[in-house]
């Protein structure tokens, strides 16, 4: 099959040449009268094996006239074969390779072999190809036609769904047929439109249409209610029907599956042809690129008579330059009928007749496909291909080259080990299950010790992610003891992950718990070169046995370490999340914001997008709790976008720390839900803590206090896990003041004074200060408050330097100074309401009203006429990011970003990006 057609097309036939499929043409027409002026589309095709999926997809070929076409079509053999169907439709399209931004360029080249290079992160890949092809459609509207998706490999998948979810305004059309039922979940969400079967007028139609002799109503009722509006069974059913069946209908169907009649009919024919002829179309079927010279050097090998073979199977296989197979169904039914042996013998000569030099990579997988038993020198040649699959980015493809390799390994030991190389790749892949039991096989081989601690580390790493994050911590230790006497740096490492994971899992964590994992790290061999990473190791074991306070003086350290010293990318990829925990937990809001801008920076700059969203959460809380909302809310913007782009799906802790500040309850209230249940379920007693202490910030801005007791009292039930329960303890402070229980209070005060004053940082003093302040009287409260406000004004932490002089400003009201109080509550009011903490601002608003003063609730008067993703659009123009920087970021082409550039301008009345920082003053809060 040619994968592009850009001559001109002039349309051979109109809706009604396709027999029932009037409405199915007509909206395929107006899809492609949307691309011609200048909208983007997708859409995918659903339908039972038959049912004239690829029929639409000619149709629409036909009728796209002035178009470019390339076409694509998924094949079941190539499956494993990473970004085999994406090339096939970009190839024709690579001479706008050049004009891409460099990052892109060669994360594709790389990604189809082009160039060696480093392995591309895929969602890189995804935004080079949408890149590519939106620069075609912007020089004349392009047709993508992608058959059999469902059984593209997963690489070109997943990279299409990508695409087709970020296309808006270029002049580009995807249309994706797919075979129903599948397991095939990558398109899910994108417009679809169902392929049904015919009604009973068009099926008898149809029928008439292809039976030549005498046909007995009866009969072609049966054939009509059997068929089911299938139109490959209403064509290729009848074939196999005497004259005197037809007339009569002495024989005929058999009640079965549909998809398995028509294959079981494909294959009595094929039963019929000669062996020669049966064995060709073995190893076309086994060959999915429809290369015709390859088949034919393999039939020589074969020693198989190409053209009379050929000429036999000509209804149902057509071959020259190119092979194709009457239907897809006849190529899966010759596959899967023919005999072990056959198959072999098929792939066999495909091998013999691949030049090495060429194509290396399918020449070792026929080989592997041929072998009979374990085959050494093969499974090598697997090695070697995973190697360049890796190397493109295919980490499908590794894994599937590497288990094939280790199936075909005699030694256990050697098996072990490939299993588990096979099992890493299948978990980097997201494949689980798979990679757990390829986990079974290396250790019922004969794994060494190293290979037996990496088989504990990788099955952690496997619970962790399929939510069972209390089951890490002891099989990470388990791993960590095994590397010990291995590998010293890797022991420290594993143990890392160990303390990581225990402080994930929080009061979840099953045995061992916090003490037992940092006792068995203060037990870890020292290192032979004292890094980053290994100080972090040693200030958590600390953290974890002795303490908090004893900690602070080595978190520091290590703080210092990775905000100033020159931190190596990959271990600054690995621990800076982590780094960024301890520093909240420090009470160090501007260490924060260092190292989580810098985790941002690093994994932009390296193309590690799958670990962005996390990274920008992180760096969405530090703005919310520096009082910049708006910034807050952009950033939690492009974690939506990011993490619908890349198909994660991770707790919310940006948007709900967000919602809660603002006191915005009907948005706050299901992601409270949501993450308690969420993180509860996957084991993240973290997760679970911080929901609750947000929790209590909501309910103290609404000022329900009693409601705010509550959620306290759950978030620092746990003050050995990490930032969030000493944070809600100065939420319990306040609500139990509130709630007139005093002794609550006190209780709570003393707890965090234990913690502000091992921390000694602005933030933490400043708080302490405010909390005792509500517990004091006269000269003392004041003082206190005093101080509070003068520490606090120090720090970025604004949110809570506005509640000490909403405090401050309640405290004097009570004391009936209302003027000293007027002037408190009215700092604290235009704060709020300038970060858009529209709760706490309307406590501050009701209290200026009780002190004589007339108040108006004030509205943030900025651009809230834009949505979301416009705000976040006009932010980035407005800090200087070009259409091409800003489309990287955020995962659109240039073209959809200048589409939503000219709304913006539209809607703010500006003509210019340079004048969009005036009209989004700092701290504006945008529309969601």
């Amino acid at each position: 099959m040619q994968s592009e057609y850009s001559r001109p097309v002039v349309p051979s036939r109109s809706s009604a040449g396709l027999i029932g499929r009037r409405d199915e043409c007509r909206a395929l027409d107006d899809f492609l009268g949307g691309v011609r002026a200048g909208r983007s589309a997708a859409l995918v095709l659903r339908g039972d094996a038959g049912i004239g999926k690829t029929e639409l997809l000619k149709y629409l070929f036909e009728r796209s006239a002035g178009c470019r076409i390339v076409r694509a079509a998924g094949v079941q053999s190539d499956m494993e074969l990473s970004y085999a169907g994406l090339h096939q439709l970009c190839a024709p399209l690579l001479t706008g390779l050049d004009r891409l931004p460099e990052p892109q360029r060669d994360a594709l080249a790389t990604a189809f072999g082009l160039r060696t290079g480093t392995e591309p992160d895929r969602f890189l890949v995804g935004l080079a190809v949408l890149s590519l092809l939106a620069d075609a459609g912007g020089k004349q509207p392009l047709v993508c036609l992608i058959d059999d998706a469902q059984w593209l490999d997963n690489a070109s998948a997943l990279t299409l769904a990508f695409v087709a979810r970020r296309l808006l305004a270029e002049s580009v059309m995807l249309v994706f047929a797919v075979r129903e039922p599948t397991p095939e979940k990558t398109l899910a969400g994108l417009p679809e439109l169902p392929v049904k079967g015919l009604h009973d007028r068009d099926s008898r139609t149809l029928l008439d249409s292809v039976v030549t002799g005498p046909l007995d109503q009866r009969v072609r009722d049966r054939i009509v209610a059997e068929a089911r509006g299938n139109p490959l069974a209403l064509l290729e059913l009848p074939r196999g029907w005497t004259a005197a069946e037809m007339a009569g209908g002495f024989g005929g169907l058999q009640a079965r599956p549909l998809s398995g009649q028509i294959e079981r009919e494909f294959l009595r024919r094929v039963e019929s042809l000669p062996a020669e002829t049966r064995h060709l179309m073995v190893t076309a079927a086994a060959e999915p690129v429809g290369d015709g010279r390859l088949l034919r050097r393999a039939a020589d090998f074969l020693g198989i008579d190409v053209d009379a073979a050929a000429s036999d199977a000509s209804e149902l296989m057509t071959l020259d330059s190119r092979v194709r197979f009457r239907h897809p169904l006849v190529r899966s039914a010759v596959y899967r009928a023919a005999s072990l042996t056959d198959r072999q013998n098929a792939h066999r000569a495909l091998a013999e007749s691949i030049d090495a030099d060429v194509d290396p990579d399918r020449r070792a997988w026929h080989r592997a496909q041929a072998a009979p038993g374990p085959d050494e020198d093969v499974a090598v040649e697997l090695e070697r291909s995973a190697e360049r699959a890796q190397a493109r980015g295919g980490i499908a493809a590794v894994a599937a080259f590497l288990e094939r390799a280790s199936e075909l390994t005699q030694d256990p030991a050697r098996r072990s080990q490939r299993a588990l190389e096979a099992a890493q790749a299948k978990f980097r892949a997201g494949a689980f299950e798979p990679a757990a039991a390829l986990l079974a096989t290396a250790r019922a081989g004969q794994p060494d010790e190293l290979t037996r601690a990496r088989i504990d580390v990788l099955r952690a790493g496997i619970a962790f992610a399929q939510g069972r994050g209390k089951e890490a911590p002891p099989l990470l230790l388990a791993a960590a003891r095994r590397l010990e006497q291995l590998d010293v740096a890797l022991a420290r490492e594993t143990y890392l992950e160990a303390v990581s994971a225990v402080i994930f899992a929080g009061h979840l964590a099953r045995s061992p718990g916090y003490r037992e994992v940092g006792e068995a790290a203060r037990g870890a061999p020292p290192p032979l070169r004292l890094r980053a990473p290994d100080k972090l190791l040693d200030g958590l074991a600390v953290r974890l046995t002795d303490g908090y306070a004893a900690s602070v003086p080595i978190i520091e350290r290590v703080l210092t370490a990775f905000c100033d010293e020159d931190v190596p990318v990959q271990e600054s990829l690995r621990w800076l999340l982590l780094a960024g925990v301890i520093a909240a937990d420090l009470w160090d809001l501007e260490r924060w914001h260092t190292v989580t801008a810098r985790h941002v920076t690093i994994i932009r700059e390296a193309g590690a997008l799958s670990e962005l969203p996390l990274a920008l959460d992180s760096s969405a809380v530090v703005q919310v709790f520096a009082g910049d909302l708006a910034t807050a809310a952009s950033v939690i913007e492009e974690v939506r976008t990011v993490s619908a782009a890349i198909g994660t799906n991770q707790p919310p802790f940006g948007a709900l720390a967000l919602a809660a500040v603002r006191g915005h309850e009907r948005e706050a209230r299901p992601l409270i839900d949501a993450t308690i249940s969420g993180a509860g379920q996957h084991g993240q007693g973290l997760g679970v803590t911080v929901a609750h202490c947000h929790d209590a910030v909501l309910c103290n801005g609404l000022a329900r206090y009693e409601d705010a007791v509550t959620a306290a009292q759950a978030a620092a039930r746990y003050q050995q896990e990490f930032g969030a329960p000493q944070w809600a303890l100065a939420e319990l402070v306040e609500a139990a003041r509130r709630s007139g229980a005093s002794e609550l209070a006190s209780g709570a005060l003393e707890q965090l004074s234990e913690v502000t004053q091992a921390s000694g940082t602005d933030w933490a003093l400043g708080v302490e200060a405010r909390s005792r302040a509500l517990l004091s009287e006269g000269v003392a409260a004041e003082s206190l408050y005093r101080e509070a406000i003068e520490r606090l004004a120090r720090t970025d932490v604004r949110v809570h330097l506005a509640r000490a002089h909403l405090l401050y400003g309640e405290w004097l009201r009570g004391e009936n100074r209302l003027v000293d109080a007027r002037a408190q509550l009215d700092i604290a009011h235009e704060m709020l309401s300038r970060f858009g903490a529209d709760a706490f601002a309307e406590r501050a608003r009701r209290a200026l009203g009780t002190t004589g003063a007339k108040v108006r609730k004030r509205t943030v008067a900025t651009y809230t006429a834009l949505t979301a993703q416009e705000a976040q659009i006009a932010r980035l123009a407005g800090d200087g990011l070009t259409n091409s920087e800003i489309g990287a970021r955020l995962f659109l082409s240039p073209h959809t970003v200048d589409w939503h550039l000219r709304k913006v301008f539209s809607k703010l009345g500006i003509a210019s990006r340079r004048q969009i920082p005036a009209m989004l003053p700092h701290g504006a809060a945008t529309s969601a």
